[in-house]
Parts: structure tokens; sequence; C-alpha cells
């Protein structure tokens, strides 16, 4: 047995399913069956060797891979997706919903729809899904996305210009909060730190480590230090570059972290000396 990382959508999660005896290669279509039906996936990686975060008690099975008449409802569910996501927004309009809709898809087999909204406040949309179901003769699900989620499925261009890193290459999203931003000295403007999404940029934590880490071994802002220059106190930290300037008298000089560690070995030498001298 295999573990295989397939995913739905080109931009979206990756997923784990377990391969039995299927010969499989990246970027084959396959049909696997999930909590909400039977669903067309392409496969991105073979044999995924780390499961320490896969609990493979839970993972499915990969059903068998896709026919062309697996290929063919797949499409023609694509294009009745496009049609339904026209009428749930005309029948939210003629129901006063607030409803921002995204996208919506049909399950291999539709046995499910789902379909993805985007709105300010809880919106209830009981009447909806029953007219929906009336019309689709399935099981209707809507999903009310958050925002970051809604810049995922959708994708764009971000302030670097290039493609939205959640659309492009993250599977998941941990913790971001404004101390990143104030840890990497940036001003707090939102049209600066913030994405298409509104939110807190995702690119915030990929240097926050490498900020964290130089900080602990650079001088604070305002502390008094000793340098080969005399002592002074720190002004300004240049974070990545690993320097700091310090007022010595009322002039400013720069120093490498190289310098100031070399001063600190310096002066433990010097120590050292002075106390074997006694």
């Amino acid at each position: 047995m295999k573990i295989c990382g397939v995913k739905f959508k080109e931009q979206g999660k990756v997923y784990y399913f377990k391969n039995q005896n299927l010969d499989l290669k990246k970027d084959d279509k396959v049909v696997v069956y999930t909590e909400k039906g039977e669903q067309l996936a392409v496969v991105v990686n073979t044999d995924v060797e780390d499961t320490k975060k896969v609990d493979v008690n839970k993972m499915k099975d990969i059903i068998r891979l896709s026919t062309k008449k697996d290929y063919d409802n797949y499409m023609k569910n694509l294009k009745d997706a496009k049609e339904a996501l026209e009428y749930a927004r005309k029948k939210a309009e003629q129901n006063n919903l607030d409803m921002r809709f995204v996208d919506a898809d049909f399950t291999l087999d539709r046995a499910q729809l789902m379909i993805n909204f985007v709105a300010d406040e809880r919106v209830d949309f009981r009447n909806l899904v029953k007219e929906i179901a009336s019309k689709y003769k399935t099981r209707i699900e809507l999903h009310q996305m958050g925002v970051r989620d809604k810049a995922h499925n959708v994708g764009g261009l971000g302030l670097c210009g290039r493609e939205l890193c959640c659309s492009k290459f993250l599977n998941g999203i941990d913790g971001i909060s404004i101390n990143m931003a104030k840890n990497q000295d940036l001003a707090l403007n939102p049209t600066k730190i913030n994405g298409l999404c509104g939110r807190l940029l995702c690119c915030l934590q990929f240097e926050d480590d490498v900020y964290s880490c130089h900080r602990k071994i650079l001088p604070k802002v305002g502390e008094k230090i000793k340098t080969p220059a005399g002592e002074g106190k720190v002004t300004k930290l240049s974070v990545l570059a690993k320097k700091y300037t310090v007022d010595i008298n009322g002039t400013e000089k720069e120093f490498d972290l190289d310098e100031k560690v070399k001063w600190f070995i310096w002066l433990w030498i010097f120590y050292l000396s002075k106390f074997s001298l006694f």
C-alpha cells in the first residue's frame, strides 16, 4: 500500500488517499470517494513518505483510474454547476439575501451540489436551499467562506506583482498577527500590510522566524552598550543585515554583528588575562 497526494482543484489543498494496487503516475486522473461522494482528482504525489501528520486509519482508498465516461461526466457537471451558480444568485436576490457567490461544484456522482459564498454576516439560507434542491434533485450544501478562502479559490495578483501565495502553493495558513509586521519594522498601513482579501499578508510569516532569530542576538533600541569606539546608546537596527547604529557622544556610528561578537570576545579575553594576572 502507498499513500498518494491528490488535488481536486489546481490551486486547491492536497488531500491524502490510500493506493492499494493501482499503477499511478503524477498528473493521472483518479476517482476517489469522499464524505461528499465520488470526486475526480489529479495525482500530485504517488508515494508520500512523511505520514506523521496523516492518520492512515481514517484515510480512504483511491477507487480507480478515471475513464472517458468519468471525464465526460465531470465536464458536464462543470457546465451544470455554472448554471446552478447563476440560479442560486437569482434566487438569493429574490429572497433579499446578501450573499456573494464564489463557485459551485457537483460531485462526480451528482450526490451533492456544493456552493460557496461570502457574506458580511450570518445568513439564514434555509429557504434558498429548498428552492435549489427542488430544481436539481440532489443534496445541497451552502458553505459560507472567509475572505482568505475566497482569495485562495479565486486567485489573483498580490502587491508584489506575483500570483497569490494562498492560491499558488500554500496548503494551509498558520496564525498571522500584527506583531509579525511590527517585528519586521513595517509601517502599520493597511494598504501595505494587507492582501487582496483585506487580511494581513500571508507572506508576513515567511521571514518572521529570521527576524526573530536576529533580534535575539542584536542589541535593543535604547540599550546602552560598549563598543570599540566607546559606550553609547543603540538608536537604530537593520535586522536582516545584522547591523545596529549607536549614538556615541552625539555621533552615530554603525556596527555589524560580527564586530559586536569580536568586541565581546576581545573583552572576554581581556578579563580572562586580567584574572590570570592575579
